[in-house]
C-alpha cells in the first residue's frame, strides 16, 4: 500500500506522518507538493494523507485556503472515484472545507489551544473497542454539524472515534474541545474518506512511550 502525504505551506506534521508510515509501519510513502496535481501513481488501494499543521497560516478559516490548492482538486477527484483519503487535525478541517466530509471544526469550547494526550474509543462496528491514548494539538477541534447530519452519521455508523475515559465511557467532560457527541473522527458513507483530530502518527514508536497510534492505521487500512 502506498501513502501520499500532501505538504501545504504551514504543514508541520507532514514529516511526522511520513516518518511514522515509512519507519514505524514499513509503508511506501510519497510526498506531494500542494501546487502539483499528479496522482497517477496511486490506485484505489492506496491512500492520500492530509497532515496536521496550519495550512496557509489558518487564515480566513482553518483549511479554507488549502481546499483550493491544485493538489486538493486532484484529491477530491481521487476520493470521488473511490480512492482512500485520511485527514488528520488540519487535514480534517480541509476535508470539511472541501465538502468531502460534512460538518465543521469550531474553536475549542474553552477558547484555548489544547495540547495533551487524550483517550479514544473506536465506535465504528468494524473497529476494535479498545481504548487508545492519542495526542491532540489544536485550537479549532470542536466538531459540529446540524442535528440532521449528526443523526445521519450515527445511524450510518460513520463515527469512527469518540473521546472517552479509561473505561471507554464518554460525555462532554472527557472531550478536550466540546465536540458534539464527543466525536473525534468520522468517515464518509462510502467509507473511503476518513478524518480525525487526534494525531496517531505521534504515537507509533516505542521511543515515544506510546504505540497506540499504530492501531488506528491498522483499524483504518488493515496494515501491520
Amino acid at each position: 500500500m502506498k501513502f501520499g502525504v500532501v505538504v501545504f505551506p504551514g504543514s508541520n506534521c507532514d514529516r511526522d506522518v511520513m516518518d511514522a508510515l515509512k519507519n514505524d509501519l514499513q509503508q511506501q510513502v510519497i510526498p506531494l507538493w500542494h501546487k502539483d496535481r499528479d496522482l497517477s501513481m496511486f490506485n484505489k488501494q492506496d491512500c492520500i494523507v492530509l497532515p496536521g499543521g496550519f495550512s496557509f497560516g489558518d487564515y480566513l478559516r482553518c483549511g479554507a485556503i488549502a481546499r483550493f490548492s491544485p493538489m486538493m482538486q486532484s484529491v477530491i477527484e481521487f476520493a470521488n472515484k473511490g480512492g482512500k483519503v485520511l485527514g488528520i487535525c488540519n487535514g480534517f478541517q480541509i476535508l470539511c472545507e472541501s465538502g468531502l466530509l460534512p460538518g465543521v471544526l469550531l474553536r475549542n469550547s474553552n477558547m484555548q489551544f489544547v495540547c495533551k494526550n487524550v483517550l479514544l474509543i473506536g465506535e465504528n462496528k468494524k473497529e476494535k473497542k479498545n481504548v487508545l491514548k492519542i495526542p491532540v494539538a489544536h485550537g479549532e477541534g470542536r466538531y459540529y454539524a446540524s442535528e440532521e447530519v449528526i443523526n445521519k452519521l450515527e445511524k450510518e455508523d460513520q463515527v469512527l472515534y469518540r473521546y472517552c475515559n479509561t473505561a471507554g465511557l464518554f460525555n462532554v467532560d472527557y472531550s478536550p474541545n466540546g465536540s458534539t457527541n464527543n466525536i473525534a473522527g468520522i468517515c464518509n458513507k462510502e467509507r473511503n474518506v476518513f478524518a480525525m483530530m487526534p494525531h496517531p502518527e505521534r504515537a507509533c514508536n516505542s521511543l515515544l512511550g506510546n504505540t497506540d497510534g499504530r492501531q488506528v492505521f491498522l483499524d483504518l487500512f488493515s496494515i501491520n
